[in-house]
């Protein structure tokens, strides 16, 4: 089998992961995104909260999306002290409990600020078992006043994202920060540069979508939705590997990385676009896994789902470890095999194929 991710992609993977997008701020890293994906598409556009939509064919009537949202979780300036310290609020899921001794870069007109996360000494907490919260997790950037601070460019509404960066464990895992779900956007971009590598003609407008405010309610593939109206939305993101220790496969399913892309089943997944996904990955022996949403598969693939008249859509995930915090960690074959499963399944799809149950 050829090689999916060339020494470049990856490089590009690095730069993009490592550059910030919080939520409600990722306008930096979507440009990175376009940069590299302007070669594989025919035009694109953006929305007024900052999506960014590659086009291939847009003149097709019939609308093929396929999707990743580009927020990471972050943090907000919420309140100064007198004394120079600074309290937060979260922006998205953030972890408080990992916060403790974290580096940190607070985005302001003026640049980048560096800060810490504070935290008593283990000798001052033996008395009193403090456990980190949002009411007492703070941020110090040096500054022994209000004033100092606020002259460094911070002010509340400031956000605030970890330094931590992309590293390869093992040579077979990527690791860092806002591999959720930037990884997404990398694949989906993959995607596009294979179909033009290959030649592939497609019978219908393929729109690759790269949504903002996922991580605040799956806002950003709300709107889009709206706009481009597709005929079929197949979305990617991460799922939990939960074969590490401490996670409770009854409540949160079997699935581990290295055994492939997960494909859900739901209320929002459309059960014939999941069987040609299912077929797809039999057909091409692609691994993959089977998991169960209740209700809500909590991303955006029921934002696409439930917009305008019903849009058939289906979910396939990779398999990531230890969510939302700075360390996520995911197998390098899993993106291989996932990227994979959504070229084919995109090219195994016919101009105006109708998913509907009853016709």
């Amino acid at each position: 089998m050829k090689k999916v991710i060339t020494s470049k992609s990856e490089n590009f993977l690095e730069v993009y992961l490592n550059n910030p997008s919080p939520t409600g701020f990722e306008s930096d890293g979507q440009k990175l995104w376009l940069e590299y994906l302007t070669p594989y598409i025919d035009e694109y556009f953006t929305d007024n909260y900052g999506s960014v939509v590659g086009v291939i064919n847009p003149e097709a009537d019939y609308k093929v999306v396929i999707e990743a949202h580009a927020d990471e979780i972050s943090w907000f300036v919420h309140y100064i002290t007198k004394d120079g310290f600074i309290y937060l609020r979260r922006n998205g899921g953030s972890d408080h409990m990992i916060a403790p001794s974290k580096r940190v870069n607070i985005h302001t007109d003026k640049g980048i600020v560096k800060a810490v996360f504070g935290w008593p000494a283990i000798h001052m907490r033996q008395q009193k078992e403090e456990t980190p919260s949002l009411k007492n997790i703070f941020l110090d950037c040096g500054c022994d006043s209000k004033e100092d601070v606020e002259k460094l460019g911070i002010h509340v509404g400031c956000v605030v994202t970890f330094e931590d960066e992309f590293m390869i464990l093992n040579k077979n895992r990527y690791v860092g920060r806002a591999l959720d779900n930037r990884v997404g956007g990398f694949m989906i971009a993959e995607v596009a540069k294979m179909l033009k590598e290959n030649k592939v003609k497609l019978p219908f407008g393929l729109y690759i979508v790269n949504s903002v405010q996922e991580e605040v309610g799956l806002r950003g593939a709300e709107m889009i939705a709206r706009r481009i109206k597709p005929d079929v939305a197949i979305i990617t993101d991460v799922c939990h590997d939960t074969a590490t220790p401490m996670v409770d496969k009854i409540e949160n399913g079997d699935q581990k990385s290295g055994d492939g892309p997960v494909l859900t089943y739901g209320p929002a997944v459309q059960n014939n676009l999941l069987k040609h996904i299912i077929d797809t990955a039999k057909k091409h022996k692609i691994p993959f896994q089977r998991a169960a949403a209740s209700r809500a598969t909590g991303t955006d693939t029921d934002a696409f789902a439930y917009s305008n008249e019903g849009v058939t859509s289906a979910l396939i995930s990779l398999p990531l470890r230890y969510m939302h915090t700075t360390v996520e960690t995911v197998r390098k074959e899993d993106v291989e095999n996932t990227i994979r499963l959504i070229y084919e399944t995109v090219i195994g799809l016919k101009k105006g194929q109708d998913f509907r149950y009853f016709k």
